[in-house]
């Protein structure tokens, strides 16, 4: 296509982003942002053999819609549908399953020294915004594509980082100057004679003195980037929604036998006014009203972000040690309204879910009292510095893992069920479940007084709208709670979290077959509340365990370990989430997939019963 043409396609591609989006939910700013780039990336190389790898995939929409899933598009996050993300097994033009960020460069220098090994001739190009620059392993990879001097080129989308500020001509002049194959000639015909000279050291010296004044000159002029000391060809910043200067630049990079890095910068929600004017609104969004702007929302009680982010600026009130930490999600997490009231007590590392959960820890180690919010499905990320940094320490961080659980449309990549299975191996962690809204601000009250590490998981979304208490209730520390309880029950189920009103629902309509139900809210996965536990399985006929998250190694794992251990012999049936990744749906649709509902119970539960006797 030519470039008239390529512009009324950027056009048509971002209706068909928007009108889509509106109606399915996903990531719409960033994609509005990548759409000139795109169209630059796959206009110059040829996917057949080069290779392109997307980081986070909140920039990939433009990407799908070109490779082949324009008239899918519209299923977008659905059920049966394509994926908010790049994934292997959907198209081969998704060359890397992806969905946290910062993994692109080191994905790609993989691929591409693969690539190599074989024999291949393509390129490869990873793509990577500014925010996901932020994670460590970003600048791990970078450091070991340095090294290695291989030919990657990484496109870094820029569109809020303040190195944009040397956009203008003179870095467009040095870009030419480095894109001349003269310029790298000389240079390499320069470098080998001062290697070869006979005189022993002289030449090294010669070499080391001459890129002293290279630096120096050019520092004088415009400060020299991170990303050249790294090894890297630096070339940019280029205008990312001009098409012509990005294919210019892009054609020209394989006269380049080093590692480059284009930096080309974007305007976030690009072409939606709404978007371009509130991109963090828009970053990941609901169903909205394109004319408006507007999400569409229903009626609903507070979410339990939404509690939270009360629960901590009231406890903070009163608590001068509460400090919080985030890793760029501030909005997400419910710490913004903390961040404006409490400014100097308020942290956000970016992507950086080490270095919070390690930072967290050394302000804890100095007697302050860390709050660390961060997703289920990203604290997974830091495993190793919870383990080793504060558990092993025994400090005292509460951990709130907002989204754990099934979390619908964002899949398999987002749903933060292994939390409780990879947190509960680890001595001296609390975990703890809340039931309800209520629960989770009184559970989180009592954590951050506690001198231990405290995990506080709780799912996305509204909660029950039960009446939310300000002064804080008792919490008896590791001390299960019943919902129903009867002298002599048939069964016992222990649920935790959003599975204890199912498994009241349940328990009403087993009752209605006449058997009678215990229903405990188990509350404290760890420590397990082992009085209660032994209690129930040694009185009633069958036990039952319910959680929204993994079976292998959760929940219902640590009583079939208690009952095992204690030689306590009780037919125990586990409601959970099967040894699977679970795909992308509505949050419904994926309960019922699991099982993991009142009506499943009932009849599971019915059926083993009249097997048993």
């Amino acid at each position: 296509m030519n470039l008239y043409e390529l512009k009324i396609l950027a056009d048509e591609i971002r209706e068909l982003i928007l009108n889509t989006v509106s109606k399915t939910g996903g990531h719409l700013a960033p994609s509005l942002g990548t759409v000139e780039l795109t169209l630059a990336l796959y206009s110059v190389f040829d996917l057949s053999i080069d290779k392109v790898v997307w980081d986070v995939g909140h920039q990939s929409y433009a990407h799908k819609i070109l490779t082949g899933r324009r008239d899918k598009f519209h299923t977008l996050r659905q059920r049966g549908g394509i994926s908010g993300f790049p994934r292997r097994i959907e198209s081969r033009f998704d060359q890397f399953g992806v969905g946290h960020a910062s993994t692109s460069i080191s994905a790609a220098l993989g691929i591409l020294t693969a690539e190599e090994i074989q024999g291949g001739f393509g390129k490869v190009i990873a793509v990577i915004g500014d925010g996901a620059l932020t994670g460590g392993e970003s600048f791990e990879a970078l450091n070991h594509a340095g090294q290695l001097k291989k030919k990657l080129i990484v496109v870094l989308n820029d569109n809020k980082m303040s190195i944009a500020k040397n956009v203008g001509a003179l870095s467009e002049y040095l870009s030419e100057i480095r894109l001349a194959p003269q310029y790298r000639r000389v240079k390499k015909e320069f470098e080998e004679l001062m290697r070869n000279l006979p005189i022993p050291d002289i030449g090294d010296k010669i070499l080391r003195a001459a890129q002293s004044v290279r630096y120096g000159v050019k520092s004088a002029i415009v400060p020299d980037t991170i990303f050249e000391a790294l090894g890297f060809v630096y070339l940019g910043p280029i205008d990312g929604h001009d098409i012509n200067a990005m294919k210019d630049i892009f054609s020209r990079v394989s006269v380049i036998d080093e590692p480059v890095l284009i930096h080309v910068y974007t305007t976030k929600g690009k072409g939606y006014e709404p978007a371009e004017t509130s991109p963090e609104k828009f970053h990941g969004v609901g169903k909205f009203n394109v004319s408006t702007g507007e999400v569409i929302k229903k009626v609903a009680p507070p979410t339990y972000t939404e509690i939270f982010s009360k629960a901590i600026v009231d406890c903070a009130k009163f608590n001068d040690k509460i400090v919080a930490v985030t890793a760029a999600m501030p909005s997400g997490t419910g710490l913004k309204n903390f961040a404006l009231k409490f400014p100097r007590r308020f942290f956000d590392v970016g992507i950086a879910e080490e270095h919070a959960v390690t930072f967290a820890a050394g302000m804890a180690a100095n007697g302050l009292r860390p709050v660390v919010a961060i997703y289920s499905t990203f604290i997974q990320r830091a495993y190793d510095q919870i383990l080793h940094d504060v558990c092993l320490q025994n400090l005292p961080v509460t951990f709130c893992l907002d989204r754990a659980g099934l979390v619908g449309e964002d899949g398999a990549t987002h749903h933060g069920v292994f939390d409780i299975a990879f947190l509960r191996t680890i001595p001296n962690i609390n975990i703890l479940v809340p039931k309800d809204e209520n629960e989770l601000r009184q559970m989180f009250f009592a954590a951050v007084e506690k001198n231990l590490p405290v995990a506080i998981r709780y799912p996305r979304g509204s909660g029950y709208g039960v009446k939310v208490f300000e002064v804080t209730e008792n919490l008896d520390w590791g001390k299960a709670e019943y919902i129903l309880q009867s002298a002599r029950a048939d069964v016992a189920i222990f649920a935790v979290g959003t599975m204890v009103q199912p498994a009241v629902e349940a328990a009403k309509l087993l009752s209605a077959k006449n058997f009678s139900v215990n229903v405990i809210n188990a509350r404290f996965v760890k420590p397990l509340d082992v009085e209660t536990l032994r209690r129930e399985a040694e009185s009633v006929g069958l036990l039952v365990t319910c959680e929204e998250g993994a079976l292998n190694g959760g929940f219902g794992a640590a009583v079939a370990e208690f009952l095992a251990d204690e030689n306590i012999s009780v037919p125990l049936l586990r409601f959970g989430i099967a040894d699977k990744f679970v795909e992308h749906g509505t949050r419904a649709e994926l309960l019922e997939q699991c099982g993991l509902t009142a009506e499943n119970f009932y009849k599971k539960i019915f059926q083993r019963l009249e097997n048993l006797n």
